[in-house]
Formats: structure tokens, sequence, C-alpha cells
């Protein structure tokens, strides 16, 4: 007896099967080509690139403010010691180590827009509830002793949800849909990197420099501007990163996808889970996430791409960073809040100096050659910065010094950020991306986790200069590895006729 058919999987099989007549094809790129210049290179549509640079700047905006002012608010608070500020971004980042896994498995396994949209409002809420602890740490001065350490500890889980947040809206837009929006295309995807950068960069120094020159004149003032941002945002960035899907003929199509292909499971992808599952599959799954994390990292060890992005990672332990520690420990040097926000932006300018030089360099003689070019740079004022901060007896001077060798060596960090970036994404394969990315993630976290174990270990500001030695052999470190990977890749270090040309 021949069964009836399901009209379920009936209707499912019509809806794919629209699907793939709809499917973005080679005569149909996503990707606009002007019709008077076939030659010319292929270019994302500006309707697309406009809503996603929205949705990334409010994204961004909104992170970095609330980064820098998390940091400047507990310095300013607790002036005496690196102590709270380093336990705080310490468990913040572990945050993001421990949940890099789902964060992976997420990017991978769910449907792009909710999870993209799930990071936007957890991450709100979040930086909404900590300013108001913020505010009352401010503001409240006489307060049972039990109060401080149990706002202090409800800021630290808030924190815990806001980084996670963060990083699964950072490698869901830049290592996922980005790549896609630039349908594999390499001088597309450059110019979107960059531009994100920009981006990130704009927002590094705005924000932070809103919030110090506010801090300077009232703390309370700063807080309400960031939660008050915050909350104006969030609403804006939830509804452009759906309009980007919308106007994303390949995206929108993915997403089609995703929304059936849970009822076939004979075709899932890996992108796709079925909705149900019998309780042994559910077993399975269980004991599969819980190895993830071991998978995953084995995986990413043995992957072409490893070595610069574990380079990339290296750079994360790091407290010259013009925030957190280096910011805290500028303050107890002397400098005032204006003065810090001045700095930052001085060094801001050249990292986004970056964004444009690298694109160029990368076009001129590749982005391999290009990542160890500005690792060469980071390293060479770095080494001179640090020279100098340890045989400088006043601390004024001896922080000027070492401010001044950070912001040039910034060009460098960054002009690498990016050639390491389009690297990874030339290598890893989409179904890959999540889990690869996240455990780059996780190191990356791991790595500034540790660079706050050394504030911790030494809090005094007198002591900083252990935790700045560390972090320059951490820069060296990095640029040996990718001397090393440049050596397999190309088999010499050392090829000036590019650019000589």
């Amino acid at each position: 007896m021949v069964p009836a058919p399901d009209s379920n999987a009936t209707n499912d099989a019509v809806e794919l099967s629209t699907i793939e007549e709809t499917a973005p094809t080679e005569t149909e790129p996503m990707i606009y080509q002007p019709e008077d210049d076939p030659g010319s290179e292929a270019e994302v549509p500006r309707r697309i690139t406009r809503r996603l640079y929205v949705s990334h700047f409010l994204s961004t905006w909104n992170s970095r403010s609330f980064e820098f002012g998390a940091v400047l608010f507990l310095a300013t608070i607790f002036p005496q010691t690196l102590l709270q500020l380093s336990v705080y971004a310490l468990l913040r980042s572990a945050s993001a180590i421990v949940l890099a896994s789902s964060i992976g498995y997420a990017v991978d396994q769910r449907p792009r827009l909710p999870v993209v949209r799930l990071s936007i409002v957890a991450a709100r809420i979040a930086v909404l509830l900590s300013c108001v602890g913020f505010w009352a740490l401010s503001t409240f001065h006489v307060i049972p002793m039990w109060t401080k350490p149990a706002i202090i500890s409800v800021l630290v889980l808030l924190s815990c949800i806001e980084k996670p947040c963060s990083v699964l809206n950072l490698v869901a837009i830049e290592r996922d849909w980005v790549v896609e929006i630039a349908q594999h295309d390499e001088r597309s995807l450059q110019s979107l990197n960059a531009s994100m950068r920009r981006i990130d960069l704009v927002c590094k120094l705005g924000g932070p420099l809103v919030i110090a020159l506010i801090d300077g004149v009232s703390r309370n003032a700063a807080i309400f501007l960031v939660l008050a941002t915050n909350a104006v945002a969030a609403p804006i960035e939830y509804f452009a990163i759906a309009q980007v899907r919308r106007e994303s003929e390949w995206l929108e199509w993915v997403l089609r996808v995703d929304k059936v292909y849970g009822a076939v499971p004979q075709l899932q992808a890996p992108k796709i889970q079925s909705a149900s599952r019998s309780s042994d599959q559910t077993v399975r799954i269980s004991a599969r996430q819980l190895l993830a994390p071991f998978r995953d990292l084995k995986h990413y060890s043995h992957h072409p791409a490893f070595l610069p992005s574990l380079s990339l990672s290296l750079l994360y332990f790091t407290v010259l960073s013009m925030s957190g520690q280096q910011v805290a420990y500028l303050v107890s040097a002397g400098y005032t809040s204006f003065a810090i926000g001045l700095v930052r932006s001085v060094s801001t300018m050249f990292e986004l100096s970056a964004t444009w030089i690298a694109p160029l360099l990368m076009h001129k003689i590749g982005a391999t050659r290009a990542g160890m070019w500005f690792l060469s740079w980071q390293v060479t004022w770095l080494g001179g910065a640090v020279s100098f901060f340890w045989v400088e007896k006043k601390p004024i001077v001896a922080a000027s010094g070492l401010v001044a060798g950070t912001i040039l060596s910034r060009i460098g960090l960054w002009g690498y950020d990016l050639c390491a970036q389009f690297i990874i994404q030339q290598e890893v394969q989409g179904p890959q991306r999540g889990s690869f990315s996240s455990t780059e993630a996780t190191l990356q976290n791991l790595f500034e986790l540790l660079s706050y174990v050394t504030t911790i270990i030494w809090s005094s500001p007198r002591q900083f200069r252990y935790p700045v030695l560390l972090s320059t052999v951490a820069v060296y470190t990095a640029a040996g590895l990718y001397a090393y990977f440049l050596r397999q890749r190309r088999g010499h270090l050392v090829h000036l006729s590019g650019c000589v040309k």
C-alpha cells in the first residue's frame, strides 16, 4: 500500500523549487556591474552598503563608547588601584571565551538575521542596566559596606552578557555577512573590509572622545549619555540590519532557505538545524556540542590560515592600546580626561590612515607580504618606545614617550589587522566561518584576559613597566610567527621587486 503524500512536505518542496528558481545566478549577480563599463571593478550596490554601514556604525559606536566609558568610570571611581578595573575586564573577556563555541554554533547553524538581532537587543539591555550601576557608584558615596561589592558584581554579570553579544555581532557581520554581500569578489571584499574598519576607528575616536570630554565636566552626564545613545540607537540598528537582508538578493535567498530547510532533513545544510528531533538525536547533539570547543580548536590549528590568525590574536595581549589599563596608568601619571581624549584622538587618526594605506599596499604587493611590512613597522616603534619608557625616570615624561611610540605603532597594528582579515576571509570556507572565527575570538579574548592578569599581579602604577614589557614580547612573537608563515607560503621573507617597479 502506497502512503498518501504529505501535504506539508509537498508545500516545502514547492517553496524550495521556488527558491531555486529565484536564486542569484551568474547572469544575475548580486554585485552590481556598471553597464557602461563592463571591465570596471565589481561594486556592491550603495543601497546595501549604506544600510550595512549605518547598522555597523551604531553598533560600533555604542560598543566603543561603553567599553571606554566603563573603564573610565571605574578608573575615576577607584583612582588608587587598577584592581577593580582589571577584575571587571578580566571576567568580561572570560565570558566571551566560555561562550565561544556557542557563538560559533550560532553563526554557523542558526538563521542569520535572528542571531544578529538577538546580539543587538541583549547587548543594549546590558549596557542600559550597567549605566544605572555606574550612576549608583558615582552618586552614592556613603553606603553600606556590602553595597559596592554587590553593585560591582552586577556590573561584571552584565558585562558578561554585553561582551559575548558584541563578539557574536562582530563575527556574524564581519566574517559572514560581509563575505556573502561581496560574493567573494576580492576588490569588493577589500573595500568593504576597509570601510568597516574605518567606521570602527571613527567610532573608537568619536565615542571615547565625547565620553572623555563630558566626563571631564560631569561623570554622571557622561554615564547618562552612554545610556541615552544606546536606548535611541537600538531600534535603528534592529531595523537597519533587516533592511540589509532585504536589499541583498543573495542574503535574502539564503535566509529563505533557512526558513524552510529545517522541514526537509534530507537537504539540510550546515546553516540549518531541524526544529524537531528525537530524544536520541538530542542526546547526540548535546554530546557533540560539549566536544565542539575541542573539535573547533583542532580544526583551527590545522587550518592554512592558522598562523596569520594566531599572530593577530597575540596582538590582543597588550596593555598598550590607548584604553583600559593604559588609560588608568595615564590617569595615575597625571593625565586629565581631556588629555586622554586628545591622545586617543591622535592615535585613532593614525589608525584610520592604515585603512587607506593597507588596501593600497595589498593591491601593490599582496596581502601576505603587506602583513609582514605592517608588523615590522609595529615592532620597530614599540621597541623604541618601551626602551625609552624603561630608562626615563620622570613618570609624566616616560608616559608621554610610551604614548608617542604606541600611537606610531598603530598604523602597523591596524594595517596588519586588515591584511590578516582578508587572508582569513579568503582561506576559510562558508560552513567553517563561524567555528573558525569564534575560536579566533576565543584566543583574542584569552590573550586580552591575560593582559588584565598582568595588571592584577602588578596592580600598582609604578609596576606598569612589567605588563608593558610582556606586551612588547607578545608583539615580537606575533611578528616571528607571521614571518614563519610567510617563509612557508612564499619561500622567502625579503622581496622588494614588486615595490620598486
